[in-house]
């Protein structure tokens, strides 16, 4: 899989760009608040629907402009096809092979994408949120479905918080309402928690001998979830629907007295163990960069299998957050097999033969040259 060239029309500090990449690795070269990240930003909305950096899309667009366009050539499984984004003030079209998708689940999974950045270094030492958010984007590539019960439970869950505000402020007591909401919500949590289960035992998989080589067979990686009821793996659908029902109805009176929902996997979390300890809590700066690298790493072998080609990588200013030999171990495992996209200021003190065979980029001022 990779994309054969991108256009941008309007996009961040881009009135118009047109560009064709190398199917292997693709170096693109600048200092900082040139564009370089702008185009990475731009290869990932392509393929989420959405950009890593912000939630607002009004950002994306040209400031004096009404709409913002990505374009880009994808060739998969021996298929060439379009995709475009447009986004607009009053929303965002996304088409696959020209035509309009009705929902952007039917979209997101045709262009696979991981993307590592220096705050994904931030999945093991950051908040909860950041985990949610990186389980939640891989598990929509490979399933696109997943991308459809979570917009539904994060519509719910807004209108339930609503709500339960209002009743925290006594203008309702009619609590009939909040089972029913209670209820939808539920609908759509057990579904992506198991979701959730079974990716993360792929993800085991790959991360636990890709950490072992990283760490040269010093350090055994665990990855725990933790959710914020007392379900677990294993358990069926009717089984975890209970649990849910039972937790809910308990914690009724207390959601109401918080005005917010306590419960379900908006407030799940992941915790990391290496050689049995909490590495958030106890691990090095080293051993929390290995965590994440091997996170990163495991994402594009699952991908690979679960889809039948590697996704397109994005390395985004983050090889020089890195140590020589996670660095080395990073270009080794890519090396000839995953198209990728490399942003930095500079390739100097990069001493890899991937590098030297690279197409290299150099941006200024939003204009590139090779």
């Amino acid at each position: 899989m990779h994309i054969q060239n991108l256009t941008l029309t309007n996009y961040r500090n881009y009135d118009s760009l047109q560009i064709g990449f190398d199917d292997k690795i693709n170096v693109i070269i600048g200092e900082n608040a040139q564009g370089k990240t702008n185009i990475m930003e731009s290869i990932y909305v392509l393929a989420f629907t959405k950009s890593h950096r912000t939630a607002r899309d009004k950002e994306l667009i040209q400031w004096d402009k009404e709409y913002a366009k990505i374009e880009g050539s994808i060739q998969k499984r021996k298929q060439k096809f379009p995709l475009e984004i447009q986004l607009t003030s009053k929303g965002k079209k996304a088409k696959l092979n020209h035509l309009e998708q009705r929902r952007l689940s039917d979209y997101v999974g045709a262009l696979n994408v991981v993307m590592f950045a220096p705050e994904d270094l931030n999945l093991v030492k950051g908040s909860p949120q950041i985990r949610r958010r990186f389980i939640d984007m891989e598990i929509g590539q490979i399933q696109p479905v997943y991308i459809y019960h979570l917009g539904q439970y994060q519509k719910i869950l807004k209108q339930r918080n609503h709500l339960l505000k209002q009743l925290q402020r006594n203008h309702s007591k009619d609590r009939v309402m909040l089972k029913v909401l209670t209820e939808q919500l539920i609908e759509h949590a057990v579904i992506l928690v198991e979701r959730r289960f079974g990716f993360l035992q792929l993800l085991r998989k790959w991360a636990g001998p890709i950490h072992q080589g990283i760490s040269r067979g010093m350090e055994q990686l665990e990855i725990i979830y933790h959710p914020s009821t007392d379900v677990s793996e294993g358990q069926n659908r009717e089984k975890l629907l209970n649990i849910y029902y039972e937790q809910f109805e308990q914690m009724e009176d207390k959601e109401i007295e918080r005005g917010s929902t306590l419960l379900g996997p908006h407030r799940d979390d992941l915790t990391f163990f290496v050689n049995g300890k909490d590495v958030q809590t106890y691990g090095s700066q080293g051993q929390q960069r290995t965590t994440a690298l091997s996170l990163k790493l495991a994402e594009i072998e699952l991908i690979n299998n679960e889809v039948g080609e590697y996704p397109v990588l994005l390395l985004d200013d983050v090889l020089s957050e890195l140590d020589d030999f996670r660095q080395s171990h990073l270009l080794n495992t890519i090396q000839g097999k995953v198209q990728t996209f490399v942003s930095t200021t500079s390739v100097e003190g990069i001493n890899h033969e991937t590098i030297k065979q690279a197409e290299l980029f150099r941006v200024s001022h939003g204009e590139i040259g090779c």
